[in-house]
């Protein structure tokens, strides 16, 4: 849609918005979506926007039900599924980081709960208050939410998205219901080797998930994150172990693991320290623009009475954001027990949410929701956080340095989940804006999805440490706290725990401030290696997540990407016959359709894996364990890498179904490949002059 064109739906027409049904469905698919993203983020470190596989899930839902469903009802559902997705994502990647430090042994759902509501409905009400001025006067484009529109209203004329999620939901559920619970193949498969003195490693975690994930970000943010991946064990892990020995494990892989835990990781450390506060530096302008921009107060009223333009009354908003933040310091001070701290906790989160929500509103609106840098806002409130509390907490009330930490990680979890929810919310009420919904319904939709999303993440998050332990460092002190009660050997399997990489980075930059427990010559490589990145123009946060992720989470990330590029390769070959010129429009609009279709599937993939992660995990802390029931016996390392690629092969199958007819896609597939290795080894020769 053009700033010229008018909604899909005219201000003059009121159809169904807000009703029941749309209720009942949204909170349904938002319960799911929260704990599938829950799921993932705690995996992987990174969460998918739920947006489109809610709008198509909503669509096939509603309309297999009732026969006079508008594309509003529609838009509505996926607004409250995806604003629970988003706050998963602001929760999991602090909450954990009290299991990190040992400040709980087990997740509190009161205080999870307490974050989660303070931090969304926070953000939520911040962005309400912006939704004119960055959408309709500025009419930043928000790309997810122009691409949520074109899915919404490709389904009311008829599109076909619907059925391909669905195949990929149940191919995806498949998958996990095989290697989560029935345990027919291994998760994971690697090895290690020695050679020259050293040892060198290949792993790969099979999960559909990540793949497409992969597939998802794209080539270029996937090779990033492996070249991170690369860095780290096919470089540092080696030359570490070759210079100071390796430890004692039971397997040459172990040892790999085992140095890459306690050393080379904290090199992700430094450099997504330096990379984030450096990404919220190289964004200043737009920062300061968008900053700038919400204090101007609109002066044209001419169109506020229109149905599409009535967002809830901004005097409502203003005394539910005060409400939010008395509540706020309140809850302070009912953990901590210092007024004065709750007190400067609470001043600081009214000052630095606003800001940051405005700032993460603004910089979705410009590049997207994907490439907002959230980790980076995250990491720069901490160390401003952990400054306050210094101050206060231990300089005037000589505080504990367990109080200090508990301080600090609560001041930033409600920040980080304000600034989550933020990018979402615009996403969304831009989505709405396209397709002509009535603001402040959608606001309540909003409202009602961050509720549902506060109230679910709290026991999903703590399902999953139950069953699998959430980080390898909270695993390895539960199992020291088992054996030292002398309850026996130890209850988990560390190696199946769920990395949650974000919080095991806030966990130690936290515990270094006060505790000075952290590896400190490490965390300076990697913040000098950040700037080596940054100097060569490469895009640090991708390439530190990648150091900080064991390499084989990085290799199905990887594969995606390369599909991607495979696809859209061959998209252009099926139109133009050639990969050596521009594509012309006819191509590119080949490539984006079988794009559209790769992002449907993948969707539908990552969630089915990831509820049926969530449910294996309700089935474990029930004791029932369907591998010993049925009597399986896990496949070998190479059946198993043979179960996943029939299930990457199910991927590309359905991917490409989207391609023009006529082609052969294997030699395509071929072409595309070559052409790009080629491209690859000509950019490394030196040019003649």
């Amino acid at each position: 849609m053009s700033a010229q064109e008018g909604p899909y739906i005219p201000a003059d027409q009121e159809p169904k918005e807000l009703t029941l049904r749309v209720l009942v469905v949204g909170v349904l698919l938002g319960i799911l979506m929260t704990a599938a993203n829950a799921y993932l983020g705690l995996y992987a470190g990174m969460t998918v926007s739920a947006s489109i596989p809610a709008a198509v899930m909503s669509m096939l839902i509603l309309r297999s039900l009732f026969k006079d469903v508008s594309i509003l009802e529609n838009n509505a559902v996926q607004t409250m599924a995806s604003a629970g997705e988003s706050l998963a994502a602001g929760v999991i990647f602090t909450v954990p980081a009290m299991l990190v430090i040992g400040i709980w042994v087990d997740i509190e759902w009161f205080p999870t709960l307490a974050i989660a509501l303070l931090g969304g409905l926070l953000g939520t009400m911040f962005t309400i208050a912006l939704r004119r001025l960055f959408i309709v006067e500025e009419a930043l484009p928000y790309p997810e939410g122009v691409a949520c529109r074109e899915v919404l209203v490709a389904g009311e004329e008829g599109g076909s998205g619907a059925l391909a999620i669905v195949y990929a939901l149940g191919i995806g559920a498949l998958y996990g219901l095989m290697v989560k619970g029935f345990k027919v193949t291994h998760h994971s498969a690697e090895t290690a080797f020695e050679i020259l003195k050293t040892r060198m490693y290949a792993g790969i975690d099979l999960s559909v998930a990540l793949l497409s994930v992969g597939f998802i970000v794209g080539i270029r943010i996937a090779s990033f994150i492996f070249l991170g991946g690369i860095i780290g064990f096919a470089i540092l892990v080696p030359l570490f172990g070759y210079l100071n020995g390796w430890p004692e494990s039971d397997t040459l892989a172990g040892g790999f693991d085992k140095l890459w835990l306690e050393q080379v990781r904290y090199v992700g450390v430094g450099a997504m320290v330096v990379g984030g506060i450096y990404t919220l530096w190289s964004m200043r302008k737009t920062i300061l623009t968008g900053l700038k921009k919400s204090f101007v107060q609109s002066e044209s009223d001419s169109e506020l009475h229109l149905r599409t333009e009535k967002d809830l009354p901004l005097t409502y908003v203003t005394v539910v954001c005060g409400v939010l933040i008395v509540l706020t310091f309140f809850f302070y001070w009912y953990i901590t027990g210092s007024l004065l701290l709750s007190l400067s906790g609470a001043l600081f989160l009214a000052l630095v949410a606003f800001f940051f929500a405005a700032v993460a509103g603004y910089i979705a609106g410009v590049v997207g929701s994907s490439n907002s840098p959230v980790s980076g806002m995250t990491i720069a409130t901490l160390l401003f956080t952990v400054g306050l509390v210094w101050i206060v907490g231990s300089l005037i009330l000589d505080l504990s340095q367990t109080e200090l930490m508990y301080a600090t990680l609560l001041i930033a979890a409600v920040v980080a989940s304000s600034a989550a929810i933020a990018g979402d919310v615009m996403q969304d009420l831009k989505t709405g804006h396209m397709v002509g919904a009535t603001p402040w319904r959608q606001q309540i939709a909003e409202i009602v999805g961050v509720i549902t999303g506060a109230f679910v993440i709290g026991p999903t998050i703590a399902l999953l440490h139950n069953a699998f332990q959430i980080s390898s460092t909270a695993c390895l002190a539960t199992n020291d706290r088992i054996v030292a009660s002398n309850s026996g050997e130890p209850l988990y399997d560390c190696s199946e725990a769920l990395f949650a990489p974000q919080a095991e980075l806030i966990g130690a930059i936290v515990k270094g401030a006060f505790v000075g427990d952290m590896n400190l010559p490490m965390v300076f490589l990697g913040a000098a290696l950040a700037v080596v990145l940054i100097r060569l123009s490469m895009p640090v946060m991708s390439v530190a997540i990648g150091i900080y992720l064991p390499l084989k989470l990085s290799v199905p990330i990887m594969i995606g990407g390369i599909l991607s590029s495979l696809a859209m390769g061959a998209a252009h070959l099926r139109i133009d016959g050639t990969l050596d010129r521009k594509p012309s429009k006819e191509a590119q609009a080949a490539a984006s359709e079988v794009e559209s279709r790769g992002v449907l599937i993948g969707a539908g993939f990552i969630a089915g894996e990831s509820i049926l992660g969530v449910l294996i995990a309700v089935l474990i802390v029930l004791n029932i364990n369907l591998d010993e029931i049925f009597g399986i016996h896990e496949l070998s390392q190479m059946f198993s890498l043979l179960f996943f690629a029939w299930f990457v092969g199910v991927f590309i199958w359905l991917a490409t179904r989207a391609l023009p007819e006529g082609g052969n896609l294997g030699r395509e597939i071929f072409t595309t490949a070559s052409h790009s290795i080629k491209k690859f080894a000509r950019s490394l020769m030196p040019r003649s002059k």
